[in-house]
């Protein structure tokens, strides 16, 4: 397979997703020219498998097609980003189930973190409860939820090796009510609304453990969901600190500061400054796509391990940190300029602070990873 072909569509689009930021911003959401455009060069199925129409493409690619959308629009990239991510489904649920979610050319997957009440029919469940943090959920022709699943006196099941056991439900789009709730300081155009449903029925073919067997031997369905995030979110990260540095670069040669004689290119400290940030991003870009990299070779041969979950923790959560340091450094440097809305530094800013207060960015992952490095028993929880 030609793993190059979906990175060549997204740098393709990438211009026309650029010229759509402004109008993705205005209305919280993609364009339907975007969403039209996604589906046309097949970014919502890249993480699909070959017999569903998907790119069965590996998550050190992934990660890269990402990148190229998110120096595009950031809300554009994490929006593909979640929705691949959610599309890791399809290895869980029934061949047949599978199909009817992901076979339509058009078929986009969303959910979001929440509580429900699910109590088991015979052949399937009724569930009712609140979820949020959607993104993309106004692209969406199915909205999924994870939750606990109790047993006969009410407490949740557990896993074998003690944890709760969370069971995931899928059903159509329309079953929901969304609500609109993402006024938000950036990513503000990936609508991650709020949803609920009341005594919805939810079949038994539409439900699946994340732990259960995977019906296909595509090396994906080895990792944990998280995983899956881990490659796609520093992405949005990286992509959007790239276009900041980019856009600095072509501003220090244009702008001469006030009170300045020369412009801004030529001051020795931003000059350094530009290139350890070059330096920051090609590190953590390296760093991230050798521990996907090593961890893909080792899943599809069966042997995935506990360090390489860790590995792919730690350069995910570096590759965020360190695209925020970039933005930070550029926008500081950039002045007066950077704080005006008709400039790109001003969006791009907003959104990758966002970006960073999500969970696949918390400070606490350095702390896990280094449990294990000193050879205490990490907190696997997110990972």
């Amino acid at each position: 397979m030609n793993t190059q072909a979906p990175l060549d569509a997204a740098r393709r689009l990438a211009p026309m997703i650029a010229a759509a930021g402004d109008a993705i911003e205005t209305a919280r959401r993609l364009t339907p020219e975007v969403v039209d455009a996604l589906h046309a060069a097949g970014l919502y199925r890249l993480l699909l498998p070959r017999d569903l129409g998907g790119a069965e493409l590996d998550l050190a690619e992934f990660s890269l097609v990402i990148e190229a959308i998110a120096q595009a629009d950031g809300s554009t990239a994490w929006c593909v980003c979640q929705a691949n991510g959610c599309a890791q489904s399809a290895g869980f649920l029934e061949a047949e189930a599978a199909r009817e979610v992901f076979g339509g050319k058009r078929a986009v997957l969303a959910w979001g973190p929440g509580s429900a009440q699910v109590a088991e029919l015979p052949g399937g469940w009724r569930i009712s409860g609140k979820w949020g943090f959607a993104s993309g959920c106004r692209q969406a022709s199915w909205l999924g939820c994870y939750v606990q699943v109790p047993d006969e006196t009410g407490k949740p099941r557990l896993a074998p090796d003690g944890t709760p056991l969370l069971r995931t439900f899928v059903f159509p789009a329309a079953s929901a009510e969304i609500s609109d709730v993402w006024q938000v300081i950036g990513l503000r155009g990936t609508a991650s609304d709020a949803y609920t449903v009341s005594d919805l029925v939810v079949p038994a073919r539409l439900s699946f453990l994340r732990n259960a067997a995977q019906r296909t031997d595509y090396p994906l369905y080895r990792f944990t969901i998280n995983s899956v995030y881990m490659a796609g979110f520093p992405g949005v990260a990286m992509g959007i600190a790239r276009a900041m540095l980019t856009d600095f670069v072509a501003l220090a040669g244009a702008k001469t500061p006030r009170l300045i004689k020369s412009a801004l290119r030529d001051d020795a400290v931003i000059q350094a400054q530009v290139a350890q940030c070059e330096a920051r991003l090609r590190a953590a870009r390296a760093f991230l796509q050798q521990t996907l990299e090593e961890s893909w070779r080792a899943a599809a041969a069966g042997r995935l391990t506990v360090e390489h979950r860790l590995a792919n923790r730690l350069s995910s959560t570096y590759a965020i940190h360190q695209a925020r340091e970039v933005a930070d450094i550029v926008f500081h440097a950039a002045g007066a300029t950077a704080i005006y809305e008709s400039h790109p530094l001003e969006r791009r800013m907003r959104d990758i602070i966002t970006v960073s207060q999500h969970l696949q960015a918390r400070v606490q992952h350095y702390e896990t990873v280094g449990q294990s490095l000193l050879g205490l028993e990490p907190d696997l929880s997110v990972t």
